[in-house]
């Protein structure tokens, strides 16, 4: 690696040698790494074909669990969310027992490793709702239910400034890693004021397909508002909204 002098800076590829910008400023190098083609053919490169094709695996589970949450990702989630959920698969599919290596599957892993997972850094679910809830998911049924106790949000919500509404919102997904697919229900309670007045009975509730043979994912987050003279605005376009996995199930081949 060589540090670009002089008064004109090059970006681009001469020959050889790649010319970019980096935080340390603009630098050159020479071009190297292996062969596309050995890496696909070389046995010595097994090991990386197997990686490769397992992180692709893994990537792609993350990007159909977005997908299928989507309604409420746009709304709460980071920058960093796709990186973040695919490391994460990547642990899951790790612990799949039955597949040989490179084969392993998010299926065939431990999905339990995701609850509690945070799709926003910046505004994590147990950091902001500290109220009590219950958690019911019946495969059987196909009902999910989000049941909070009585709670006075001024002392149960860590607000940002400036909110002084929010909703409640859950979301029900039932997911096919395999084939990509997934089915989606939300449910979201009315505007609650950020204020001493008690919330009663509320619960979300969200039914899908009894005895799904999908996998189910169950979340629960926060979407915060400013009152602006009678309307309701998202709060920074949704930065500080919190969203956690809260409970999910794995399929189990009968």
């Amino acid at each position: 690696m060589a540090r670009q002098k002089g008064i004109i800076k090059l970006e681009g590829t001469i020959g050889d040698v790649s010319f970019y910008k980096s935080k340390d400023g603009y630098l050159a190098r020479e071009k190297g790494g292996v062969d596309a083609e050995r890496i696909k053919n070389d046995p010595a490169f097994q090991r990386t074909r197997e990686n490769g094709s397992e992180f692709g695996r893994a990537g792609k589970a993350g990007k159909t669990l977005r997908t299928a949450l989507r309604l409420l990702i746009q709304n709460a989630s980071d920058s960093k969310v796709a990186s973040r959920l695919t490391k994460e698969m990547m642990r899951v599919l790790k612990t799949d027992a039955t597949s040989n290596r490179g084969e392993r599957t998010v299926s065939g892993g431990e999905q339990a490793l995701l609850k509690g997972f945070d799709f926003n850094v910046t505004g994590k679910l147990a950091a902001t709702l500290y109220a009590q809830y219950e958690v019911d998911l019946d495969r059987a049924a196909g009902t999910s239910s989000i049941s909070f106790d009585d709670f006075i949000p001024a002392n149960t919500i860590a607000f940002p400034g400036g909110a002084t509404h929010m909703k409640l919102v859950a979301g029900l997904a039932e997911v096919d890693f395999i084939n990509e697919a997934f089915l989606f229900e939300r449910a979201e309670s009315g505007m609650i004021v950020l204020g001493q007045d008690p919330v009663q009975g509320l619960s979300l509730d969200a039914a899908f397909t009894a005895d799904s043979a999908l996998d189910l994912f169950l979340v629960l987050g926060i979407e915060f508002y400013q009152d602006v003279n009678g309307n309701m605005y998202p709060l920074k376009n949704g930065s500080y909204n919190p969203l956690a996995i809260v409970a999910n199930e794995k399929f189990l081949q009968p």
